[in-house]
């Protein structure tokens, strides 16, 4: 494997069009007749995308590259857990008198999308839109019975978050945000990364917008609202025409539930059906496992799928032109769980396929027993002894029921408590070569904790190996990822990698290797953290001058 370097970020913002050509599709749940036609909106008078030169994008680029473009969270008492953390997942169901409760179990599922706020907002009986929203776990929240009660009817939206923008223990920040406007009542729940936020954000309050939270969700709200089009799926596209960034999009209004998705799909969203002709959306298909509702097909990137709760008929919007499809690689990585079906592709076979090509590239010649490092790494490892035709073991066993682990006084208390979520198998460790297998490394503080721990319990060598290539650029579509300055690979070559984390050995699945996988399909994925190749830059607010018509 070659040194690790840091390569400049090179990538323009595609061109925002002036005008859109919607194709509508229309279905209902009792047939399988479509009709499509097209509607075309004129632009807004009153653009608020913000078209900079592109000397001046270049520069905001460079501007804001390093320190991200919205305040991130990755907080100091995560040691222990040194990944990404993906910020959201999203539920939503329409067309089921317990839409709510379907909603709830769904974010159980997808608890591991998000760990520090909550919420549902439902249409009840009498049209109008209630929420309720709450800081930690889903079971935290919806744990007194009769929050889930108060929130009856048949359609309904969920969110789990981490923050990205946004403080993330502030109430206010957790979504779905419900607002009213002239038109009645409309949440919203978005899992992703505005990168324009800030620009959008002081333009609108330029013009005379007042800001209840600080999420870049908020400007969503703010858009559909001051929008001139009709009607408000015009407005929702009008919406998103200015907005730049990663988003998946669930909308809900009285009698209507809108799915989006960015035209360059860097989130994932997926539709499903109950028998009782429920329409679901997820962000994982492990979600609609759940609900006994079955998978049919991703919202595309640049869709926006209307489902009317009155005669429960499903109609598909997209706008053109299309960006190139960005999707996160990551979610096949580590984010989503292995059970899942993401981008089309179900998840565990990525990942036991990304340790096959591991295991080609960078063997371990003599060793005894290869293990993961759970939950994340198990797939990958497994392919890698595959490939490999040593034993699989499960030598780590991670203990769930630690909690967060906060700040402690002292170092030797912080390793103990290490100790508690990773606990050696020393059956399987001890006087062996063993290949421990993790699907990434970003800080390298849990890598170095594991090779100490493997040592303690009489390993003979330990060799890392991880199944994906060095994380040296932060990531500005949703996902958490520390600064720049924190990211080993971004300040260490390989071998001062190895040194750090104390391992025999180190090696990475290389990007080329990991393109293989993906064959013709490698251009439709993001893998900025990898390569410094953002799909879409970062902009600067205006000053305020330039902003007055």
């Amino acid at each position: 494997m070659g040194m690790v370097t840091a390569a400049a970020a090179a990538a323009t913002a595609a061109a925002t069009s002036t005008s859109r050509l919607l194709l509508h599709r229309h279905n209902t749940a009792a047939s399988d007749s479509h009709q499509l036609r097209q509607v075309r909106y004129p632009a807004s008078p009153f653009p608020l995308s913000l078209r900079h030169r592109p000397e001046r994008r270049e520069a905001a680029a460079g501007a804001l590259l390093h320190d991200r473009v919205t305040p991130f969270n990755y907080g100091a008492d995560d040691d222990a857990d040194d990944h990404p953390r993906e910020e959201c997942g999203l539920v939503g169901v329409v067309g089921d008198p317990d839409a709510a409760s379907l909603c709830y179990l769904g974010l159980q599922k997808l608890q591991h999308r998000g760990e520090e706020g909550a919420g549902i907002v439902a249409v009840g009986g009498d049209g109008k839109l209630k929420s309720v929203t709450g800081l930690g776990l889903v079971a935290d929240v919806f744990g007194d019975p009769s929050r889930l009660a108060s929130l009856p009817g048949p359609a309904a939206i969920g969110h789990v978050r981490y923050s990205t923008a946004g403080a993330a223990a502030s109430l206010r920040n957790v979504q779905p945000f419900l607002a009213g406007y002239r038109f009645g009542q409309v949440a919203v729940a978005h899992n992703g990364n505005l990168v324009n936020y800030q620009a959008l954000r002081s333009k609108l309050e330029a013009r005379g917008s007042i800001f209840n939270t600080s999420s870049d969700t908020e400007v969503i709200l703010h858009l559909i609202a001051t929008s001139l089009s009709r009607p408000l799926l015009a407005r929702i596209c009008d919406a998103c025409e200015r907005l730049a960034g990663s988003y998946s999009l669930l909308l809900l209004t009285a009698d209507k539930l809108f799915a989006v998705r960015d035209p360059h799909g860097f989130r994932p969203l997926v539709l499903g059906r109950r028998r009782n002709g429920a329409v679901a959306f997820a962000s994982e298909t492990c979600a609609l496992d759940l609900i006994d509702a079955t998978y049919e097909r991703e919202v595309q990137p640049g869709e926006v799928v209307v489902v009317d709760r009155r005669d429960m008929s499903v109609s598909s919007a997209c706008l053109v032109p299309h960006r190139p499809r960005r999707s996160c690689v990551f979610e096949h990585i580590y984010f989503s769980l292995p059970n899942s079906v993401v981008f089309s592709h179900a998840v565990h076979e990525r990942r036991t396929a990304f340790g096959r090509a591991l295991a080609q590239e960078s063997p371990a010649p003599g060793a005894d027993v290869v293990i993961p490092v759970p939950d994340s790494g198990f797939y990958a490892a497994l392919g890698f002894a595959r490939e490999s035709g040593l034993e699989f073991q499960q030598g780590l066993i991670r203990w769930h029921y630690s909690g967060r682990s906060f700040i402690q006084p002292t170092q030797a208390i912080r390793d103990l408590a290490v100790k508690l979520k990773l606990a050696p198998v020393r059956g399987v460790i001890q006087g062996k070569s063993v290949v421990v297998v993790d699907d990434s490394l970003v800080r390298g503080t849990t890598s170095s904790k594991i090779v100490r721990l493997l040592r303690d319990a009489g390993a003979r060598e330990v060799h890392m190996r991880i199944a994906s290539p060095p994380v040296v650029g932060s990531c500005l579509y949703g996902i958490d990822t520390p600064s720049e300055g924190e990211l080993i690979s971004n300040r260490m070559d390989l071998d001062g990698v190895r040194r750090e984390i104390g391992s025999d050995s180190l090696a990475f699945l290389s990007l080329p290797k990991l393109h293989s996988i993906y064959g013709a399909e490698a251009g439709d994925y993001c893998d900025a953290c990898f390569s410094r190749k953002y799909p879409v830059l970062p902009t600067l607010p205006e000053p305020v001058g330039e902003l007055e018509e």
